[in-house]
């Protein structure tokens, strides 16, 4: 071989293994793929891609981009760490101090708010901690702790662990003992074993809205503490950090536009008789 075609060959393979690094490797952890354009980005996420929202996003994103949605499920912490180390475009999450850190320490970029929903405190029908009576998320959680009745916990770092923590925090209560249970799942799998196993968990109200015909024993303790809305937002790679980032940066001017927005404020209202998140005005009242 001559040094001609040697050289053109490395290029070659470099450029493969580039195009591997950055976004073949999304292919393979694709949990699901929407749209069917040639190009392709990737998006880590947990519930909007769990309940459906990011196929409905993707595929009209699709109808005006020759471009498909790579999802990879991960919880808002598992996401961040996707990003950081460059194995998604782009993520839409909910945990706003990290979120914030991502943007000033360089790796991440376009931090846009993109809708809400709220997380509710639900148990046992019976409810034998007695948080209905509670005043606050905190004093709801104290009860808990108190009665030492089984409360479940992701446990995984996930944007719904980490507003957990926080209200443990303010509590003043490390929770520990045979009634907390920590699942290292995800929001629909902890919910289930809520359920079947009757005790308390903090569930978004979107997985509640989809779920709650399937789980006639649990109903809504708690819910109304300011504390408890949850502000999605979408952020994505720098430009040229990974080969899709520019197609990403698109997606998430897409998903903020009157079109996304609409999408968003109407799903599952259809299907449920409510929608299952509010949209980015919503939101800002709560943006933190």
């Amino acid at each position: 071989m001559n040094v001609k075609r040697w050289i053109i060959l490395s290029v070659a393979l470099m450029f493969v293994s580039a195009v591997a690094m950055s976004a073949g490797y999304a292919q393979d952890q694709c949990t699901a793929v929407y749209g069917s354009g040639s190009a392709s980005f990737s998006l880590a996420t947990g519930s909007p891609g769990e309940l459906g929202l990011l196929e409905v996003l993707g595929e009209a994103f699709s109808e005006g981009k020759n471009a498909s949605l790579c999802w990879v499920k991960a919880g808002s912490g598992a996401s961040l760490k996707l990003l950081k180390e460059k194995k998604v475009d782009m993520i839409m999450v909910h945990a706003p101090a990290a979120e914030k850190n991502a943007v000033a320490d360089g790796w991440a970029i376009k931090r846009t708010l993109i809708g809400s929903n709220e997380f509710y405190i639900v148990g046992p029908a019976n409810d034998p901690a007695g948080i209905a009576g509670a005043g606050s998320a905190v004093d709801a959680y104290a009860r808990i702790a108190k009665a030492q009745v089984l409360f479940f916990s992701r446990g995984d770092n996930s944007g719904t662990h980490k507003k957990e923590l926080t209200i443990w925090k303010m509590a003043g209560i490390t929770p520990l003992g045979s009634w907390y249970i920590v699942t290292k799942d995800f929001m629909q799998a902890t919910l289930r074993r809520a359920h079947d196993e009757q005790g308390y968990f903090m569930t978004d109200s979107s997985t509640w809205i989809s779920d709650k015909r399937s789980l006639p024993t649990l109903k809504i303790l708690f819910r109304g503490d300011t504390i408890l809305i949850n502000t999605y937002h979408a952020l994505c790679q720098p430009a040229g950090a990974t080969l899709a980032a520019s197609i990403a940066a698109e997606f998430i001017d897409f998903v903020a536009s009157e079109k996304g927005q609409d999408i968003i404020r109407n799903y599952g209202k259809q299907e449920y008789g409510e929608g299952l998140y509010n949209d980015a005005d919503y939101a800002g009242r709560y943006e933190n």
